[in-house]
This record gives C-alpha cells, structure tokens and sequence, in this order.
C-alpha cells in the first residue's frame, strides 16, 4: 500500500486499541494489540506520516532511530538489589528502567497526553546484541521485565534487504505477533503532500511529467545511485533559499539531492527553463495589474503560442505565486485573530483586578505560550500565530513606554487600536489575494479562450488548502473579467 494508506490504518489501529466499552475495558485485549511493522524503502516519509499522526490525534510521539541504540540503551542497566526468598536475605540483580520507556513517561508528564504512538524506526537492522530485546519488545511489549504504558501504540519501522545490506529477517514467531504493512512509493500521494506543504513548483511539474524519475534505487559496482521523496522535498527547500539569497543553482547542487546522474542532469536542465519562463512572464506584475495594456498583450500572445511546457510551467508558476499570497493572508488572519482574543483576555482581566498592570499579564502570556511550545500542545500554525502576536504584543509595551501610556486605560485603548490596525490588514490581504486570483483567471481567459488551461488551473487552486477559502463565485467566474474602473479601484485600495 502507499504511504497514505498506511497512515490511515495507523490511525485506524490507534483509535481501535484506544476504545473502551461501557465498562473501561479495551475492545481490543492488551494481548492481541499487536504492534505494526511499516517495511518500505528509505525517503518514502514514514518517520513524517508518524508526526501527522499524532498532531491529527492528539497523542503523543516517542520516536527511535534503533541504530543509535545499545542494548543497555534499550533495556537498562542491571543494578544489585536486595530480596528475602525462603526467610533469607540474598542479592539479586535488576535492570534499571529502559530509556526508551522512560522517554514515553517523560513524554506523558510534558504534555499531560496519556496516549501515544512509541516509534522505533531501523528496527530490523540494530546490532547483534540488540536484536533480542527488539523481538521482546514485539512479541510482549516489553523491554526485559519493563511493559510499555497502555495505551500506547508501537510502530516500528525498516527497510527491505535490497536496501540495506545490515537487515535481519524476522521469524515466523516474531511476524505472527505484528501487523507486517509493506509500503512503496507513490507519486500521487506525495504530490497531494507537496501541494499541502508548498512544495517548489519546479519540483512538482517536473514530476507529473517524468513520474517515473520520482523514485528510484540501484547499484552499480560498488556505487549506489538513488532519488527518493525525501530527497525531493529537502531539495525544494534548499531552491527556495537559494532564490530568496539570490544564490546560483547548478547541477552540483541538484545533484546533492538527486543522487542519480541521469535524473539531476535533467531537473538541472528543466529548472533553467523554469527560471527563465519566470522572468519572461514576470507572474509579479500579472497579479499586480501593474502592466500596461500593450504589456499585458505581449504575456498573453507569449502564453498563447507557447509549447506545453511553457503553457505548464505557466500554470505552475502563477499557482506558486498566489499560494505564497494566501498562506501570508492566512497567517495575517490568524494573528489578527488571536491578538483579538488577547484584548478580551486583558480587558476583562483588568475589569477583574484593578491592579493589573499590562507587563505582568504579558510576562503571563509568555510563559503560557512556552509552557504549551514545550510540552507539543500546538500545531506549527499556532505556534507561528502565537510567535507573531507576541511580537506584537511586546511592540505595543514598547510602544506604551516610549509614549508614557502605562495607565490601564490608555494601555487598552491602545490595544484596540492595534487590534484595528490588524484587523484591517488582514482585510486588505484578503482582498488583495482575490484581486489577484481575478487576474490570473483572466489573463488565463484571455490567453487560452476554451482552453483546458483554465479548468487545470482552477482545479489546482480547488485542491490548495491556502487557496481553497478563496475560491468564491466571484472570484472564478468564468464570464467575469476585471474592468478599467475594478482595477483602478484595487490598485487605491492596495495604496
């Protein structure tokens, strides 16, 4: 299966072995809880599918590398105690708790969440010693004569042999007692992931044209020659940087992520095509309606006598641009949003206590907010809401200080202007983004008049979760085409 069928039976499991009946019994008997066992090639995303997983559920995450581990890592270290057997006093030796199962209570005490998923991954290529503990761990859920907490789920994870030349095949023994889910790389789930996660656009046109570059291992000699997913991803992390420092990219570097000849000599060559288009059709100025009408002619003749490459890279780019635009429009909401609940938490805090002074509530806020940063209660939208109202929130302080404005009252009047202030940002963030998803539809009208590129276009927007809450009647009308007065008016509105 791929890894997005994976995921779903994960969570399906985690949510079957977590019921309870009427009377707080398990559904599942803590016996036949059997662990999973993911085996698939390396780069394909499971340690990633783990972290979504337990964000989407609510539980908490222990994760493993089992190759960085001993077997006193894994089991503990054996400690003389003293016993009394038979009316005599003798030494006995005990093991002390095992890390690993220590780092699952640590992981309950941080975050307060009693379940959890307890990841192990290169599960089947740990040392010779280390080997046994592991099948324990299986089979009873156990290290030595430590259980892990119930309702905790194991997954472990590993490769194939043809991958990894370390592998030790599991017994029948060991396999009976574990859901054995072998994974293999599929381009369509991780395009669905790339759009969610504003993969580079070079990456993922490139790949729905040469699907079968996406993933791929072999061995020649003594030399080992592979591309996966994970190198996709790190690779159009690594280009984003690069074109925001204005730093050259050369098939070297693509070639340090696409460590096969073939393929990294072809995405360097189609990456220079997708800059170049870039430039030609400055995507920028379509969506800002800055172009004269003479200007916009030559885009859309350009676009319209373009190959389908061109026509692709296009479509590739003005999707980029206004996805950029909405994330940033929704981080701006969020903010807003948030630094609003923050004004009736101080408000009514203030009505409360008399004596409230806004630079003790701020201290307050602060600490919450890395009380809840530790212990994982917040997914990576909320914590980058929270860093950026923060920053305004200290801004304000600051603001207050320099202008002597420390009295209660000023402080909130304050507040609520700044909280206008954002507010109305977002607003205009938010039209702004509309006006531009307007434009690129009827550039796209103009250049491809009953083409299938419109239909492709609106499609991807449909599919963008960034894109999505856009997506108004308004703005894709088919019949609707941004007049003289409209974008006159949105150019002052902007201004």
């Amino acid at each position: 299966m791929n890894i997005q069928e994976a995921k779903e039976t994960i969570e399906k499991a985690l949510r079957t072995y977590f019921a309870r009946d009427e009377a707080g019994i398990p559904l599942v008997p803590l016996r036949q809880q059997r662990p999973i066992l993911l085996i698939g090639p390396p780069g394909i995303g499971k340690t990633a599918v783990m972290e979504q997983i337990a964000e989407e559920c609510g539980v908490g995450l222990v994760a493993y590398t089992m190759t960085h581990h001993t077997r006193q890592s894994a089991m503990g270290l054996p400690e003389i105690c003293t016993r009394e057997i038979e009316g005599k006093t003798v030494h006995t030796t005990e093991y002390t708790m095992s890390e690993i199962i220590a780092s699952i209570y640590d992981c309950m005490e941080r975050t307060g969440k009693k379940q959890g998923i307890l990841f192990l991954d290169e599960i089947n290529c740990v040392s010779e010693t280390l080997a046994p503990v592991m099948l324990q761990l299986l089979q009873d859920k156990k290290f030595g004569n430590q259980c892990i907490p119930k309702d905790w789920l194991i997954v472990a994870a590993g490769n194939p042999p043809e991958y990894n030349k370390s592998v030790r095949e599991f017994d029948v023994a060991t396999l009976d007692r574990v859901r054995k889910i072998e994974v293999i790389p599929d381009l369509s789930v991780w395009l669905s992931y790339a759009e969610k996660n504003q993969i580079h656009g070079a990456v993922t046109t490139y790949l729905t044209a040469h699907g079968d570059h996406f993933y791929s291992v072999s061995q020649e000699a003594d030399e080992k020659h592979f591309v996966t997913a994970r190198g996709w991803e790190d690779l159009s992390a690594v280009l984003k940087s690069y074109e925001i420092l204005h730093f050259p990219v050369d098939e070297a570097l693509i070639g340090q992520y696409l460590q096969e000849e073939k393929t990294a000599e072809e995405f360097s060559s189609y990456y220079r095509i997708y800059e170049k288009y870039g430039q030609d059709y400055g995507v920028e100025e379509i969506l800002s309606g800055r172009l004269s009408k003479e200007e916009m002619a030559q885009k859309q003749q350009m676009a319209a006598n373009g190959s389908a490459e061109e026509k692709s890279v296009l479509l590739s780019l003005l999707h980029a641009a206004l996805q950029k635009e909405a994330s940033a429009c929704q981080k701006q909401e969020r903010a807003a949003k948030e630094l609003a609940e923050c004004f009736r938490q101080f408000t009514g805090l203030c009505r409360q206590k008399k004596d409230e002074t806004y630079a003790s509530w701020l201290r307050q806020k602060e600490q919450g907010f890395a009380v809840c940063k530790k212990q994982g209660l917040l997914k990576k939208e909320e914590e980058e809401a929270n860093a950026r109202v923060l920053q305004k929130l200290k801004k304000l302080e600051e603001t207050a200080k320099k202008c002597r404005r420390t009295d209660p009252e000023q402080i909130t009047e304050l507040f609520e202007t700044v909280c206008s202030m954002e507010q109305e940002k977002a607003q205009k963030e938010m039209q702004k983004v509309k006006q531009q998803i307007r434009r690129a539809v009827a550039f796209l009208q103009s250049s491809f008049p009953g083409g299938a590129e419109i239909v492709l276009f609106e499609a991807n927007m449909a599919r963008s979760s960034a894109l999505r809450p856009f997506l108004i009647e308004e703005s894709l009308n088919p019949e609707r085409n941004l007049t003289e007065k409209e974008k006159l008016e949105g150019e002052q509105h902007e201004l």
